[in-house]
Formats: structure tokens, C-alpha cells, sequence
């Protein structure tokens, strides 16, 4: 295989869930669950505002690249699953694809087949994993409960988020739409996919009026807060990704 450019690889020392951040080394803060009740005009009583006390696990330092399982252990440790975030790193799907360069195009995984690259260093190649596989590892957990809302309309998160049902969700590093300039198109054994290294998991735990609320793992604060609308056009623009589970 021929050798990575010393440019290049230094510049994967910033991809994947922690591109561009400096993180946050907050204390973290303990909420227990509440809801504020407003009657609708359809007089149906909906939560005008909730916050689940989901658990708050780190992926650092241990998984620079694994904000995806982290996000997933903290669903499932939710549910009442006895699982920690360096198990289902070793059991999430891979896709072995190695990187290459040639004649100006990226040669590289599919993160809907698998995880693509490193996820325990930034000094090898990665990026991280979609829905597909995520889903696939947390039915193995909670056979028959895992409910997939890929593709869903964000109301449909909420619902859940009302039930007391945290959400694994795809976003980026800044929780709003990204230009163009962020993006890149890569070919895979599969085809061609556009991706960002800006892209990065979180656990939705809440909601307002005005903010989402969510265990962020690369920042590691419980119950983060972001403008909605921008948070919600950042979901959207990754494929609208996202599981839960139920009862």
C-alpha cells in the first residue's frame, strides 16, 4: 500500500466526531427527568418541555472515533443493559476497506456497511459508522425492542423523548447545516458516498421550545443544549439518522 503524505495524515488528526473541537472539560450536570404540560388547541396535553436523565459516558480518552458506540452505550445502559462503550467497539461491524488515494479521489469504507478506519487513534485513518450497523448491534442487545426512526420526521423523536425513551442520533460537530466546503465524496466497494468529517453521534435526552438537549460524548456534558431548528437541519442533512428503543 503506498504511504499517506505527512499532509494528509496529519490532517486526520482532526477528522471523524472531534474535527475542529476543543473540548470541553465541564463538570457534569445531573437532571432528573421533568416535563412542563400544555394544553394543544386540539386539546391534547403534550409536554412543552422534557429532559430524560439518560447515563453520561465519555468517549475519550480511549475512543477519539467512537462517539457512535459511546452514544449507543448510553442508550442501552437506558434500557437496563449492562454494557460498556469498549465492548461494542469490539462488536460493532467494520468495514475493512483500506484507505487509498488516487489520482485525486478518496478510496475508502461505506459507514452504512461498517466502521470505516481507527476508531481507538487519530494517527490511522477513520471516520466512524451510520444507523445500519448501530441498529444492528443494539438489536443483539434488546432483540425485538429497537425501533429504527431513520427517516422520520424530528416529531417523531420528541414522541419518543416524551416517553422517557432517549435517541441515538447522527448530527456534526457543530450541531447546525454545513456548507458544502465540509463535504467530500468518496468511492467505496459499494459506490460513490458523500460524507464530512464533521460527522459525530450524540444521545438526544430532551427539548424545549427553543433547545434540544443531549449527552454529547466527545464533550463530555450531560444534557448539552442546541438552538432546535439548527440542530434539527444538521439531522437532517446526514440522512435523518436515528434509533430508540421500547418497552
Amino acid at each position: 500500500m503506498k504511504k499517506i503524505s505527512t499532509v494528509l495524515l496529519c490532517s486526520f488528526l482532526l477528522t471523524g466526531c472531534a474535527d475542529g473541537l476543543t473540548v470541553s472539560q465541564e463538570s457534569l450536570k445531573s437532571s432528573k427527568s421533568h416535563d412542563v404540560e400544555l394544553a394543544s388547541s386540539t386539546d391534547h396535553v403534550i409536554p412543552q418541555k422534557k429532559i430524560i436523565n439518560a447515563p453520561m459516558i465519555n468517549q475519550l480518552p480511549q475512543l477519539p472515533r467512537g462517539c457512535e458506540v459511546t452514544s449507543l452505550a448510553m442508550l442501552l445502559q437506558h434500557a437496563g443493559v449492562n454494557v460498556d462503550k469498549m465492548t461494542l467497539a469490539k462488536e460493532v461491524k467494520k468495514d475493512p476497506t483500506s484507505y487509498q488515494k488516487r489520482n485525486g479521489q478518496v478510496f475508502f469504507g461505506n459507514p452504512n456497511s461498517g466502521f470505516v478506519g481507527d476508531m481507538y487513534t487519530k494517527n490511522k485513518p477513520g471516520l466512524g459508522v451510520y444507523e445500519k450497523p448501530i441498529a444492528t448491534l443494539a438489536e443483539s442487545y434488546l432483540p425485538g425492542r429497537v425501533v429504527n426512526l431513520t427517516g422520520s420526521d424530528f416529531n417523531k423523536i420528541l414522541e419518543y423523548v416524551q416517553k422517557d425513551k432517549p435517541v441515538w442520533i447522527i448530527s456534526n460537530t457543530t450541531y447546525s447545516r454545513l456548507p458544502d466546503q465540509y463535504w467530500q465524496t468518496w468511492n467505496t466497494p459499494t459506490g460513490k458516498i458523500k460524507i464530512t468529517y464533521k460527522e459525530h453521534s450524540v444521545l438526544v435526552t430532551g427539548y424545549d421550545d427553543q433547545y434540544v438537549y443531549f449527552n454529547d460524548p466527545l464533550r463530555g456534558i450531560k444534557n448539552h443544549k442546541a438552538p432546535k431548528q439548527q440542530f434539527i437541519k444538521a439531522w437532517e442533512q446526514i440522512g435523518k439518522q436515528a434509533i430508540t428503543y421500547e418497552d
